[in-house]
This record gives C-alpha cells, sequence and structure tokens, in this order.
C-alpha cells in the first residue's frame, strides 16, 4: 500500500505594495471630491505614501495651488506637462504592475483632479477664480494642450465643457464686479456662454473701467465664435441657377464631361482621335432677387446660448452677397435691430435679458417685412412658452410660401426645454424644432440660400 502523499499548500499570491500606494492615493481622492469629512486613516496613509516615495507633503493640501507647489519645488515642473497623455498612463513596463513610476503619477494627477474638480460650495472671490484658473491650465497641460485651449472650445471634447461649466459656476458665485474693476484680473477670464450671459445681466450696472472690460470680454467670444461660424458657411452660394442667361464662355465654365458625352459620335477609330465641333459650358448666373431672411430673437434669460449664436450667424449671413437679413428682438415689446444686424456686439448690448414673453407683438414686426414669401426665410429662436394664438401666425407665414424655420437650441450642449404643445404642432405643420448643434441651423439656411 502506497503512502499518501502530501500536497503543498499553494503560495500566498505576492502582494504588489505599489498597487497599494496608488490605491490608497486614488481613494483619498473620492473621497475628497464626494464627501466634505476627512477620513483621518486615508491622510495618514497617503502622507506616508508621498514620504516614501519623496513626494512633499503640500500635494495633499487643496489650498494650496498646483503653482505655488512648483514654486516651492522646481523639480515638479517639468513632470506636469503630458502627464495624463494615453501613452504615459501605462505601467513602466508592458504587462507588468504598477511601480514606483506609477505611484508618482497618481500622486501627481490626484493632486491636478483635486485642486481643479473641488470646487467646494458658498461665494468665490476675484483671488479664489484666477488660482481656480491657474490650476485648470496645469490639468490641460497635463492632458497635453495649451492653458486655456479647452475650456475656449468645450464642444472639441467632453473635458473641455466639464472644466468650461465649472468655470462659469464658479463666475455665477463670484463678486463679478469686483474682478471687472481689476483690468489684470479681467484679462484672465475665460469668455464663455455663462459669462456672456451675467455681463448682459448686469450690464446696466457696470461704468467706466468695468463696462469696458466687459465690453472687451463680450467682443472677445463674439469674435471667437464668428470665426468658427464664418468657416461653416464658407462657400455658401446664393439663389438657384438662372438657365436663362447663356453661359460665360470662359475656361473655368468649361463642362468637359459634357462635351466628350455630346461629341462622342465624333470619335474616329482610324485616327484614335476625338474631333469636337462643340464645347459645352456650365451655367453659373444666379437670380438677381435678394433672399430675405428674417431673424426672430425670444430675449428671455432662458434662451441667451441661442440667442448669441444666432445674432452671430445673422450678421454672417449678412455680409453675404444678395443676402438681405432683418434681425428682432422680442419680450413683452418687439425691437427691430435691423440696423445693427451687421455687428452682433452691438445687438447683444442693445438686448435687455428677461421679462416676459409675447411673440404675437414681435410676428406683427416681422410679417411687414415680407415682401416675396418665396423668397423669405423666417428665423424664429424661442423655447415657445408663449401664447399659443402665435401657433396660428405661423401657419399662416408658413402657407403663405415663407421658410419657416423654428429654432429650440442651437449651443454646443444642445440641452433645452420647449413647449411640448408648441413642438408636437410645428412638427406636424412639417417645421419641426431644431435644436442641437448650431450647425444643423447653418444647414437649413444654406439650402434656403441655395435652392429657394
Amino acid at each position: 500500500m502506497s503512502e499518501p502523499t502530501t500536497q503543498a499548500a499553494p503560495a500566498a499570491p505576492s502582494v504588489n505594495p505599489h498597487a497599494n500606494r496608488r490605491q490608497v492615493l486614488y481613494w483619498r481622492l473620492l473621497a475628497h471630491l464626494f464627501d466634505h469629512e476627512e477620513q483621518p486613516s486615508l491622510e495618514r496613509a497617503s502622507v506616508a505614501v508621498l514620504t516614501d516615495i519623496g513626494l512633499p507633503a503640500a500635494l495633499l493640501d487643496p489650498a494650496t495651488s498646483v503653482d505655488t507647489v512648483v514654486q516651492r519645488f522646481p523639480e515638479l515642473a517639468g513632470e506636469l506637462p503630458g502627464l495624463m497623455v494615453p501613452e504615459n498612463l501605462g505601467p513602466d513596463e508592458p504587462g507588468a504592475g504598477p511601480g514606483p513610476a506609477e505611484v508618482r503619477r497618481a500622486a501627481l494627477v490626484s493632486k491636478l483632479l483635486l485642486n481643479v474638480f473641488a470646487t467646494g460650495d458658498g461665494n468665490v472671490t476675484a483671488t479664489q477664480l484666477a488660482r481656480w484658473q491657474q490650476d485648470a491650465g496645469w490639468l490641460e497641460r497635463a492632458v497635453g494642450c495649451a492653458p486655456g485651449e479647452l475650456r475656449g472650445h468645450p464642444a472639441r471634447g467632453e473635458l473641455g465643457g466639464v472644466l468650461a461649466g465649472l468655470e462659469g459656476e464658479l463666475v455665477r458665485r463670484m463678486h463679478l464686479r469686483e474682478v471687472l474693476a481689476d483690468p489684470k484680473l479681467a484679462r484672465r477670464l475665460t469668455p464663455t456662454i455663462t459669462l456672456v450671459e451675467q455681463l448682459l445681466r448686469d450690464k446696466a450696472n457696470l461704468s467706466g473701467v468695468a463696462l469696458a472690460n466687459a465690453k472687451a470680454l463680450i467682443r472677445r467670444y463674439v469674435d471667437e465664435v464668428a470665426e468658427v461660424l464664418r468657416t461653416q458657411v464658407e462657400k455658401t452660394s446664393v439663389g438657384q441657377i438662372d438657365r436663362s442667361v447663356p453661359p460665360k464662355r470662359v475656361f473655368r465654365n468649361l463642362d468637359l464631361r459634357r462635351t466628350i458625352w455630346k461629341n462622342l459620335v465624333n470619335w474616329s477609330p482610324e485616327d484614335q482621335r476625338l474631333y469636337v465641333d462643340r464645347l459645352y459650358f456650365r451655367h453659373t448666373a444666379r437670380r438677381t432677387t435678394p433672399a430675405r431672411l428674417i431673424v426672430v430673437v425670444d430675449q428671455s434669460g432662458s434662451m441667451v446660448d441661442a440667442m448669441v449664436n444666432c445674432t452671430i450667424l445673422a450678421s454672417i449671413f449678412a455680409g453675404l452677397p444678395k443676402v438681405d437679413v432683418h434681425l428682432i428682438a422680442y419680450d413683452t415689446r418687439a425691437l427691430d435691430l435691423t440696423p445693427w444686424v451687421n455687428d452682433p456686439f452691438e445687438v447683444l448690448l442693445r438686448t435687455d435679458l428677461g421679462g416676459g414673453t409675447d411673440g404675437t407683438v414681435a410676428m406683427r414686426l416681422a410679417r411687414e417685412k415680407i415682401a416675396d414669401p418665396r423668397n423669405t426665410a423666417m428665423v424664429w429662436i424661442s423655447d415657445f412658452y408663449d401664447d399659443r394664438a402665435l401657433m396660428a401666425e405661423f401657419e399662416a407665414v408658413h402657407r403663405s410660401g415663407v421658410r419657416f424655420i423654428p429654432v429650440g437650441s442651437v449651443n454646443s450642449s444642445g440641452h433645452q426645454s420647449v413647449d411640448s404643445w408648441f413642438r408636437d404642432r410645428l412638427k406636424a405643420m412639417g417645421t419641426p424644432v431644431i435644436s442641437g448643434h448650431i450647425r444643423k441651423l447653418v444647414a437649413e439656411l444654406k439650402t434656403f440660400l441655395s435652392l429657394g
């Protein structure tokens, strides 16, 4: 009888101390972001981790800015740019677990995320906003961008939208007039739609240096948005081809395909040549009657984003040949802003956000501007929480032949509340409310101008 064999117990899996240290740092980060009460055990463990890897404990203090840390410990300045780009986020060796470098990276990443995303609540001072902007700039460097690049173009990616939203929230909690009165602080503000809304609401209470700085910020935002929209409107052709006008017989208008097709009967197999006895040219003449574009804007506070974008867009289309643009803003009164349609900055300064809404007064003014219905587009920008008698006006305008384009929101987020009663009836009329990116409205207007 054979003796029973004894099997050795399986060896306990080896513990990677670096993985544990990294986990401690990230658990502490999550605790600070989602729980305002300090966790003493995590704090002690995190201090021990930083001491072990030779990093300063100042990285754990959310009250210490990244700029201050870098000034005190200059050797860290070179580690932060590109810290969070994808190729730098893996372990030191493929297939290996976290090493000392991963723990160090976790400590630096935690500092950036903590300072940028733990914004607290309550009032914000100008100094606190300036410090947050500096910290956000370091985070943008860490993901491979220039400071301010993501916040200045929130539509480019999810992180940019989040950072712009955080900055906007801080602006709302800040004493804005204090910042505007200081040119140095005002220049550091990132122009966003949230900031523009704040400035438009408060412009009547500003004067002197503060008012000048507010205007400069609005102008910067308008110019930045206009630059983006202008590229989307480029190459817009205006009007139908007028085939009653003979084509110009110049080389750039030569229709090569049609010329070859029509002359195929002249192909000589013996000579292996195509003899052309007639050239064909493209028609390029377009209608000479200007297309009329009537833009009606609800200037209530809920429509600021769409109002700003569409006001700028109207000015760009007004610069195209053969486009006659009219601009009307309304609340309980209607205001004809057509004389300033080429300057969206001046238009915005003349708006008065808030108040009630009565679209019927704007419709009366808008209908007076319709001379040739089939050569007219009317863009109506509103959340449509309005007098339901306005629907009959919309239907009458649509039946007359006007290209009616209702707009609920045209912004980077695309989120906007629109009255469901109006939304359903406008859709049934064949003119659904446009919501989403402003490219949708640009496409609608380009179609009208090219084919109308």
